[in-house]
């Protein structure tokens, strides 16, 4: 496929887009934008030099860049994420399951924690069969106000995160739930590690599949899309 520039983003963003991984191609099937969430997602604290991370204020002007731009035709998010900032995953979540363009997910190494409700964001999803991802309770590091409001603040999304999962998604909130409480999956956590086929079979992600399967469904979606533009506009 032939590489073109990514259009509609301020050259002021051009540095910071080449820095996020994002990449669109061109091919007669159409235009497709890749964005990788990678390492951490990084919210309004910046994580160590030595970490890598994924910046929503980058992710969510290319997110409307692709959503406005009349020469993409679609959106492909590659995850490999072990999680991060609750709220900044969740906006960058939904800002995806509000476009109305085609959208694919694939989840290849991991999508941890708030890269769950990222990778079931898209219209189709996808994990390749090695890839894992970690359901577990809300928490956080640091100074914790020791009273019930904390603790109830904390319940109150993880209940946002479970219904964000479960309105895009065939997975059941009680299942969810239980899997994040488990206490004998992980040595030092609570919460649960799931491969690629079990993802598919509690309905948390669509299909087993890899590069190949994820643009085969993202470009089948963009025909029927211009399909239906067709019908709409008699040609």
């Amino acid at each position: 496929m032939e590489e073109v520039k990514t259009p509609d983003i301020p050259e002021s963003k051009a540095e910071d887009v080449k820095a996020s991984g994002g990449i669109t191609t061109k091919s007669d099937e159409g235009r497709i934008h890749a964005l990788i969430i990678a390492g951490l997602v990084e919210g309004h604290y910046a994580a160590s030099d030595q970490s890598k991370t994924t910046k929503y204020e980058q992710c969510i002007p290319t997110l409307v860049a692709v959503e406005e731009s009349d020469e993409i035709d679609g959106l492909l998010l590659l995850l490999n994420t072990i999680g991060g900032d609750v709220e900044a995953g969740l906006a960058i979540a939904e800002l995806i399951a509000g476009m109305t363009k085609p959208t694919v997910s694939l989840v290849l190494g991991g999508g941890h924690s708030i890269g769950v409700p990222l990778a079931v964001s898209t219209k189709k999803s996808f994990i390749v069969p090695s890839a894992t991802m970690t359901l577990h309770p809300v928490r956080t590091n640091g100074l914790v106000i020791g009273v019930a409001q904390s603790f109830e603040y904390f319940n109150r999304m993880q209940n946002r995160i479970i219904r964000f999962i479960t309105s895009n998604s065939k997975a059941k909130a009680e299942e969810l739930y239980k899997l994040m409480m488990k206490t004998d999956e992980m040595t030092t956590d609570i919460g649960t590690v799931i491969e690629g086929n079990e993802a598919v079979n509690i309905g948390l992600i669509d299909e087993v599949g890899s590069l190949g399967s994820a643009i085969a469904a993202l470009k089948d979606m963009i025909r029927q899309e211009r399909e239906k533009k067709g019908k709409e506009t008699g040609m």
